[in-house]
């Protein structure tokens, strides 16, 4: 089974060579690598803390079971949302560190805390960034039929509520990514030939997963049933709110950056080509939004993932840059009649995107 086929433009009015060379030429006057070096090393230590300190005092009954043990578990979200955001994601995007072997370690936090490297990388690297927005091959627009994020999508009568239940499901994107995800991934995955770009076998990668969250699975939930003290509904219960934080964190910061009523939105059937009339980098103009660019507290804790027109134009450069190259990118945008989103406030692309879900459950 192929993937579809989509055929972008060529860059006939010079967009993409211009910005490519402008922000080249930044990296040089400055001097700065493009990877993060020290602060992405302290930041790494601090989001591994919030997640393994809390983890280890619930494991060995320094919580106990009661208000204290429920707070530990809603920082061991935050901590597992802070992983994902800045360290996982830089490194599985080659991005955190000028050396390959650094970038695959930090990559494979994820199969750490439950996830999967490989699976996240063709979904995210190969489908989703190479075609954003574009139903039958980016899978974040295309989520259960209860969701409804694309005008491509088939519309049903239970999404008229989406606006409303939508923002429950999406605090269970962890735990579903924990347990079926990333098997019925493989299976999809190897079936669209997809595996290939890992550079890794189907079988491989399938034992690794057995491995990973096998040792997930006894440190997260065996470890503290037998040690905390805690009855074992409790620490189910637990996993399940640190995952419902975490879940619900991660949510909050990707969609507004792709599902707005400004973004544009594409199909495209498994038996025809989708030409495009923009080049790869201007698709990702009409398809990306940042938000909250002023909020240094928002930055910092999010990865720079609300610089998500940067991180979708050169998602190689480490997310630190990403404030001091938006100044060039938006510049270049204005210089080609381009559009650039980013005048939004966090809170205001949550509104604009809960009022978009409204208007998909009724178009």
């Amino acid at each position: 089974m192929k993937i579809p086929a989509v055929k972008f433009s060529r860059d006939t009015s010079g967009f993409s060579k211009a910005l490519r060379e402008r922000v080249e030429q930044y990296f040089a006057e400055t001097g700065y690598n493009k990877s993060g070096g020290f602060s992405m090393y302290f930041k790494t230590f601090l989001m591994l803390a919030l997640y393994f300190i809390p983890w280890g005092l619930i494991t060995f009954g320094v919580t106990g079971g009661g208000v204290w043990f429920w707070i530990t578990e809603i920082l061991m979200g935050m901590g597992l949302a802070g992983i994902g955001l800045n360290i996982m994601h830089d490194g599985n995007h080659n991005s955190y560190s000028s050396k390959a072997w650094v970038n695959k370690l930090m990559g494979r936090t994820i199969d750490l805390v439950g996830g999967n490297a490989e699976m996240w990388k063709i979904q995210h690297n190969v489908l989703h960034h190479t075609f954003t927005n574009i139903e039958g091959l980016d899978e974040d627009i295309a989520p259960v039929n209860l969701l409804r994020f694309s005008p491509t999508n088939p519309l049903h009568k239970i999404h008229k509520y989406q606006h409303i239940y939508a923002w429950f499901f999406y605090s269970l994107m962890t735990v579903f990514w924990m347990l079926p995800k990333d098997w019925t991934a493989l299976a999809r995955y190897h079936k669209k030939d997809l595996i290939k770009t890992t550079g890794r076998t189907t079988n491989s990668i399938l034992f690794q997963m057995i491995g990973t969250k096998a040792f997930y699975f006894t440190y997260i939930i065996a470890l503290p049933i037998i040690f905390s003290g805690v009855a074992w509904w409790a620490v189910l219960l637990g996993w399940i709110v640190m995952h419902l934080v975490a879940g619900f964190l991660l949510a909050i910061i990707f969609q507004p950056a792709h599902v707005l009523e400004h973004h544009s939105f594409h199909n495209v059937e498994a038996d025809e080509a989708l030409e495009l009339d923009n080049t790869r980098l201007e698709h990702q103009l009409l398809s990306s939004a940042n938000f909250g660019t002023n909020n240094k507290l928002l930055t910092y804790l999010c990865g720079g993932l609300n610089f998500q027109i940067e991180h979708h134009l050169f998602p190689n450069i480490c997310h630190v840059h990403y404030k001091a190259i938006s100044k060039i990118v938006k510049k270049t945008a204005e210089d080609f009649n381009l559009p650039y989103h980013s005048e939004m406030s966090f809170m205001g692309a949550l509104r604009l995107h809960g009022k978009f879900l409204k208007s998909l459950g009724r178009a």
